[in-house]
């Protein structure tokens, strides 16, 4: 156990990245939720992957505004793409989601078939890099939740029509995937939203975002005294709050 890994000039802005994903994935989870297109998020944020992973083949400047171009515009032409396809085929969207995200990820993979470094790559796009993030790197994050957060409440985006909550899911997933990695942006957006399902609607958001800051500050401990993956670690402490939270709601509802 390396107690001296627990440095907050490292796992201060990692916390920071976290909260900021949670505070427009909350929200976004609910939405999920309630439209019961639960893999939306997976199929959208690695059609964005895609954009990344395409750019970077096209040898973009990394991280730099052709990246978030190309990652934009392949998450927003996958938001039009399962908008239609919702209106068009509403009985099987789930299934239309899931079949999105195995050929974006797929095509993932081919792109990156001949990078020396596409095994990393790939990873990094899974997983995240949490802990290399630095606070200068969320300024722009910040800036962009916060508009999508006051534009979502503001306009209640939620039970609006279809394409402005899909444009504003796929701006939103586009970011996150690129701070924190596909599988801290499905597990953010729907084990916090999900484990607070049981509670009254006043309370629901609250416990979402505690269980979410939970889950990314212990995962984020954990991660570092025991030198294992972050993004990984978060995922499963997410999960376990998660669970003991819908356990004691269970219990009390009885």
């Amino acid at each position: 156990m390396n107690w001296d890994a627990l440095n907050f000039s490292i796992l201060g802005p990692a916390l920071v990245a976290g909260l900021l994903v949670l505070s427009t994935h909350v929200p976004l989870g609910k939405a999920v939720l309630k439209r019961g297109i639960i893999f939306i998020d997976l199929a959208i944020a690695q059609i964005a992957a895609v954009g990344v992973i395409a750019a970077d083949a096209m040898e973009f400047e990394a991280g730099g505004w052709g990246v978030q171009i190309a990652a934009v515009t392949a998450a927003i032409l996958g938001a039009f793409f399962l908008n239609w396809t919702e209106k068009k085929f509403t009985k099987i969207q789930e299934p239309i989601i899931g079949i999105s995200f195995v050929l974006s990820a797929t095509l993932a993979i081919l792109l990156l078939s001949n990078d020396p470094h596409g095994g990393e790559n790939l990873k990094d796009l899974l997983v995240g890099q949490i802990l290399w993030i630095s606070f200068e790197q969320l300024i722009p994050i910040a800036v962009l939740y916060a508009v999508v957060i006051f534009v979502w409440f503001k306009f209640d985006i939620a039970n609006r029509s279809r394409i402005s909550f899909y444009l504003i899911f796929s701006i939103t997933i586009t970011a996150s995937v690129q701070l924190v990695g596909i599988y801290l942006v499905f597990a953010s957006l729907i084990i916090p939203a999900l484990s607070s399902r049981l509670l009254a609607s006043k309370k629901q958001l609250f416990m979402a975002y505690l269980l979410g800051f939970l889950g990314y500050a212990f995962g984020l401990i954990a991660s570092a005294l025991f030198d294992l993956p972050s993004g990984a670690v978060i995922v499963w402490s997410l999960a376990i709050f998660g669970i003991l939270s819908t356990i004691v709601q269970s219990k009390k509802a009885l």
